[in-house]
């Protein structure tokens, strides 16, 4: 992997993949250690097999020998042979083929294992009270029953699929996927070669923040996303930024030092830093312009149809788990029996409840832009070796969109994979909504769980009583969060992988035109936007960040969980594109692209 000098790749290794890459360029003769010595009877049959399915072809186009169409092709072939066209060397391609694989293996192998710190809170809380324990059975205050967590930690230590069937569920809900994680990618980086940092620990400022700017992404569902700017006069929104200023450690995106509305509720992204430090950053674009992205707005052509950005909205006032007993029942994986009520009227994306929806049950997200990106002109990535072809073009076998599609839905396979090992495997962080559960126990019941105090002086939670009479977190979705815990958020890991494969495949300079937003006086339409000019990478980095911050509009994930997953899909893409660049044909310098510290990469 070739590395800009301004990007945090280690610059070794990026020299030794590319000599590797230019040797898979060369021709080679096929490996004795791959064939044996001596042909083996399977690769001779093999061989055999095609040229018997030649000798098919030949029969049904005619003898060469019986007929004047026999006599064109030996003619035909007498030119191929002087124009030194000789037939394609199978053994040659399989070879190749054999040789790109292990060399990606050899180089995914060869990179280091990472620290994986974790918040100690397992450790650190005998009842569990830090740790995911959805679904299994609790108390009557909600505190897992221990031999039902460790019938969990025994199964994911195990790893023998059998104790997977036997951890102790408290009602009807499963859990997502635990053995996931464990399935071997045959192409791209093993999760436990991707560094993320530690989450907040339960009883620090930095988590009682982050439940702040829940408690408030509740209050404001309602509240227009176009109030979110700097010259709002909406009453909530200037409540949500007096009281987030007030707190001692709040990661957000800030201006001058401070959060505004114009930075209330942006995406960030947060990379492991040098030694134990972490790098907290907004990437390029994220604060620009709307607060949605524009790929959020705009019709996606797919061929001959068309998907409308109207989506299906729920209506004021659809918020759950207020009330303790239903919040204990969702906590033992049961069901409330309460659903969404929708408007029956589409209309774009124009409150935070609407983006929250929207991140609830998701759309045609990435491949919408890969085809919104091509209907608005937007050139390929300047690296794309047919830009400049004579006489080729790209197609879905390599550097168009159709490839770059098949490797959107591949690397939110991967990227999941990499995001549920650290839910299972590493960190076991509680929800949100068991986080609000205890903060009710403290007030409610006396229990004295060690939550920062910054959470009960804060308006957000005085705000909250006196609009949901709770303590409790409200939630968007009835069901509460999936069942798997919060750190990394999988959501926010399939929007870093693909947004990042989005950028190597287009320009991400070019301009978006036309830009538009939601009519503010009918939000089934839109009108012009007028302001600065937005960027594609701008765009498809917002684009990222309002998915995973849209988790947290629904309630179901802390900023942390989406900071940090967007890194990790940010990685897993990376890694992808390395592997896959071992096996092209073409001369091909790289994919180079912006990542979402704002430093250049060549992958």
């Amino acid at each position: 992997m070739q590395v800009d000098p301004n990007s945090h790749e280690g610059s070794e290794q990026a020299a030794q993949a590319n000599s590797e890459i230019n040797k898979l360029k060369q021709p080679r003769v096929a490996s004795k250690r791959f064939f044996g010595s001596h042909a083996s009877r399977r690769s001779f049959l093999g061989r055999a097999g095609l040229f018997s399915a030649a000798s098919v072809v030949a029969g049904v186009l005619g003898s060469p020998f019986s007929s004047k169409k026999g006599r064109d092709v030996v003619q035909a072939q007498d030119i191929n042979r002087r124009y030194n066209n000789r037939p394609f060397d199978y053994n040659k391609f399989v070879d190749k083929a054999y040789r790109v694989r292990v060399e990606a293996a050899r180089l995914e192998r060869s990179i280091p294992i990472p620290p994986h710190p974790t918040n100690g809170d397992e450790e650190r809380y005998p009842n569990k009270i830090g740790s995911d324990s959805r679904a299994l059975p609790h108390n009557e205050l909600g505190e897992v029953k221990l031999e039902a967590y460790h019938s969990l930690t025994k199964a994911l230590t195990t790893q023998n699929p059998n104790d997977y069937e036997n951890i102790i569920l408290g009602g009807t809900r499963k859990l997502v996927n635990p053995q996931g994680p464990l399935a071997i990618s045959l192409e791209g980086i093993n999760a436990a070669q991707i560094a993320v940092p530690p989450p907040p620990a339960l009883a620090s400022p930095e988590r009682a923040a982050e439940a702040v700017e829940l408690y408030w992404q509740a209050l404001l569902r309602d509240v227009p996303l176009s109030k979110l700017q700097n010259n709002t006069d909406n009453p909530k929104v200037l409540a949500a930024v007096e009281d987030l200023n007030k707190l001692s450690v709040f990661r957000g995106p800030k201006q001058n030092g401070r959060v505004t509305p114009q930075t209330l509720f942006r995406g960030s992204v947060n990379y492991v830093g040098s030694g134990s430090s972490i790098r907290y950053v907004t990437p390029p674009g994220v604060l620009d312009g709307p607060y949605l992205s524009q790929f959020l707005l705009l019709t996606i052509p797919w061929g001959t149809q068309s998907v409308s950005p109207l989506i299906r909205t729920a209506l004021p006032g659809n918020d759950f788990l207020v009330n303790f007993q239903e919040w204990l029942t969702i906590q033992n994986g049961g069901s409330s029996g309460k659903s969404i009520k929708y408007d029956p009227k589409n209309r774009y994306i124009v409150t935070v409840r609407d983006l929250g929806e929207y991140a609830h049950i998701g759309g045609p997200t990435y491949l919408g832009a890969s085809l919104i990106l091509g209907s608005i002109g937007t050139p390929l990535n300047p690296g794309n070796p047919y830009i400049n072809s004579r006489t080729q073009s790209g197609s879905a076998a390599t550097f168009a969109v159709g490839h770059l599609q098949a490797l959107l839905n591949l690397g939110t396979s991967r990227a999941i994979r990499a995001s549920y090992w650290q839910k299972y495997y590493v960190h076991r962080i509680l929800r949100p909504e068991a986080f609000g559960g205890l903060v009710y126990n403290n007030i409610a019941n006396k229990t004295q769980y060690p939550i920062n105090s910054e959470v009960f002086n804060s308006q957000a939670l005085a705000q909250t009583f006196s609009t949901f009479n709770t303590y409790l977190l409200p939630q968007a979705y009835p069901e509460g969060a999936p069942i798997h815990s919060s750190y990394t958020g999988g959501a926010a890991a399939t929007a870093g992988v693909n947004v990042t494969l989005l950028k190597a495949f287009f320009d991400e300079n070019f301009v978006i035109p036309s830009p538009v937003v939601p009519d503010p006086n009918d939000p089934t339409k839109v009108i012009s936007y007028s302001g600065p000019p937005l960027t594609v990478g701008g765009e498809l980095n917002k684009l990222a960040t309002n998915y995973a911050i849209g988790r947290g509009h629904g309630g179901i994930h802390w900023r942390s969980d989406g900071s940090a997953a967007l890194a990790l899909g940010e990685e897993v893409a990376i890694s992808l594109l390395r592997d896959e660049r071992l096996g092209y044909n073409e001369i091909f310098n790289g994919f180079t692209f912006t990542k979402f510290d704002g430093s250049r990469v060549t992958v």
